[in-house]
């Protein structure tokens, strides 16, 4: 492997939106959602303790209620096919986000090697939420840093790919970062800029941050559906 590719989720692939909002949505529950996330702003909530407030407030939350708000979210197009040539070039992909692990593991199916995220127990929620496995800001640099040492890469042989100051220490860790719809904080400190709604342009403009490397001898078809 000569690569790692590191993608948020919320408001990077996702667009317009989060898996919280999308999840609030179908269950109804916007209202509160809304006024979490003011705490949050505020900063009377941190990562963990919305993450708890969530667990609480989507007690009867189901598979088919998260594949629903899943299959109804807005995406960026072109993610399958991303995926499918980093796999073809030998490369690696790698999905880290805050969101639940819940919404976030559906994108295995679009072929991402991995999908690091905040861990909730089983649906619907009986068991208690473990506050050491909600992530953070920070734990996308530690977590990067443990991909990249599993496959022997260095800081150069990862690119990241964000929207946010959620991302702004992975960012400041790494060299080849790509700002994806961000905001002026997160862009000004990013290698590129990209404004659109499809990856591919994304990601063909983030290969040139490192070295040529020969296109793969036969395009591979993605796995699973691209989202609509």
């Amino acid at each position: 492997m000569t690569h790692l590719h590191i993608f948020d989720m919320d408001g990077t692939l996702l667009t317009g939106t989060t898996a919280n909002l999308e999840v609030a949505r179908h269950l109804g529950t916007l209202t509160e959602l809304h006024d979490l996330e003011a705490r949050f702003a505020a900063g009377a909530l941190d990562t963990r303790g919305f993450s708890t407030r969530i667990h609480r407030l989507w007690r009867d939350l189901t598979p088919d209620i998260v594949a629903t708000a899943y299959t109804a979210a807005t995406w960026l197009t072109g993610i399958a096919d991303v995926c499918a040539d980093i796999r073809a070039r030998g490369e690696h992909s790698a999905v880290i986000t805050m969101s639940p692990d819940f919404f976030a593991r559906h994108l295995l199916d679009l072929g991402f090697d991995d999908v690091i995220a905040s861990r909730f127990p089983p649906m619907p929620f009986t068991g208690t939420l473990d506050p050491a496995g909600i992530l953070t800001p920070d734990d996308k640099v530690h977590i990067t840093d443990e991909l990249r040492t599993r496959h022997g890469l260095t800081t150069a042989q990862c690119t990241a790919y964000g929207d946010s100051m959620s991302d702004a220490p992975l960012f400041r860790h790494l060299t080849n970062t790509v700002a994806v719809n961000a905001d002026h904080h997160l862009a000004d400190i990013a290698a590129l800029d990209y404004r659109g709604t499809d990856l591919t342009e994304a990601y063909t403009l983030a290969r040139t941050l490192h070295p040529a490397r020969p296109q793969p001898r036969t395009p591979r078809q993605a796995t699973g559906p691209e989202p609509p």
